[in-house]
C-alpha cells in the first residue's frame, strides 16, 4: 500500500526515530514505526485484519471511516483509506486509547 499522513510531524516520526521517541516514549515510537513499515509492505486491508497481532479494526461512532491497529496496550495507530481499491492508507494519528 501507498502510505501517506495526514501531517508533516507524523512523517517525521516515522523517518526519523529520534522524533517518534521524544513524542510517545521509545516503546509507542518502535511500535509506530514497525507498524507502518507492515502496512506498507501489506498489499491490502484484509491483509492486515489476517495479522493477529495487529488487532487491526473498523472504528465505530464518530470514528467510523477510520480503522486501528495496536501499537501497545494502551496506543494504538489510526489511519482512513483511500482509493478505489483501498491501495492508499493515511496515517491520521497516534492515539492513547484509554483514559488514566
Amino acid at each position: 500500500m501507498e502510505v501517506r499522513f495526514r501531517t508533516r510531524t507524523l512523517q517525521k516520526q516515522y523517518e526519523v526515530s529520534a522524533e517518534a521517541i521524544q513524542a510517545y516514549g521509545e516503546p509507542v515510537a518502535r511500535k509506530y514505526i514497525l507498524r507502518v513499515g507492515i502496512i506498507k509492505s501489506a498489499r491490502d486491508i484484509e491483509e492486515l485484519k489476517r495479522m493477529p497481532s495487529l488487532r487491526c479494526h473498523a472504528l465505530k461512532g464518530d470514528r467510523k471511516g477510520f480503522w486501528a491497529i495496536n501499537l501497545t496496550g494502551f496506543h494504538r495507530l489510526i489511519f482512513t483509506l483511500e482509493g478505489k481499491r483501498l491501495e492508499i492508507t493515511r496515517i491520521e494519528e497516534v492515539s492513547k486509547h484509554y483514559d488514566d
